[in-house]
């Protein structure tokens, strides 16, 4: 029976680097697209005309009753069936992205709820128009309500991007795979990539604590 040899990992790490910075730029862009798109289908589903609200309603839906895999797979193979081409990495932002906002959209349509009318009812007393008073008043104040949950979606966020492998995106997984494919050491490298997704997790949560402890000031 053969025995762990991390050794043959060693030859591969400039792979695997390239992998993590690749996991990086794909979490950090999607956690940006699900952070404003979030905004953008919560404040619809509270003001929107009801002519407007149904179809983010009915996308809300698609997205959270389907599989993220599956949702990648339509992206990048099925829209180029219709004439839409999108490269890979922009696939997997946009599928990762879409797939948080509509969950960052549920957190944030009850964090924009739960905001005291009166804050609204001063703002616009002061000659804020409505739009106005949702970018500077009662937006702000929801996500800052809904730092917490927002940041556990990025945590999965980041787990998840793993997935974007199946579309040939060079992320940490698929760094590993080509490893694999040529040392037949599945073990060794599975185990490497599981670390440093473990050793990036850390990092996010910290950052995510810190941000949660300014705006725990800023109140």
């Amino acid at each position: 029976m053969q025995g762990l040899d991390f050794s043959v990992v060693l030859p591969y790490s400039g792979i695997l680097w390239m992998g993590v910075w690749w996991t990086v730029v794909l979490t950090v862009s999607s956690a940006v697209v699900s952070f404003i798109f979030g905004i953008v289908f919560a404040v619809t589903l509270l003001y929107a005309p009801k002519i407007v609200t149904y179809p983010v309603r009915s996308f809300i839906w698609l997205f959270m009753g389907t599989p993220l895999l599956l949702q990648l797979f339509l992206i990048y193979y099925g829209l180029v069936q219709i004439g839409i081409d999108i490269p890979a990495l922009a696939a997997g932002i946009i599928g990762l992205g879409l797939h948080f906002a509509v969950y960052n959209a549920d957190i944030l349509r009850a964090g924009i709820v739960a905001v005291d009318p009166g804050q609204a009812e001063g703002a616009r007393s002061i000659g804020f128009s409505r739009l106005q008073t949702l970018r500077y008043v009662v937006v702000p104040q929801a996500v800052r309500n809904t730092a917490p949950p927002i940041g556990s979606n990025m945590i999965a966020l980041l787990k998840e991007s793993s997935l974007v492998s199946v579309i040939g995106i060079a992320e940490l997984v698929h760094a590993a795979q080509l490893g694999i494919s040529e040392t037949f050491r599945p073990f060794e490298f599975y185990l490497t990539a599981a670390a440093l997704y473990y050793i990036l997790n850390l990092v996010l949560e910290a950052g995510l604590r810190r941000v949660e402890r300014k705006v725990e000031v800023s109140r």
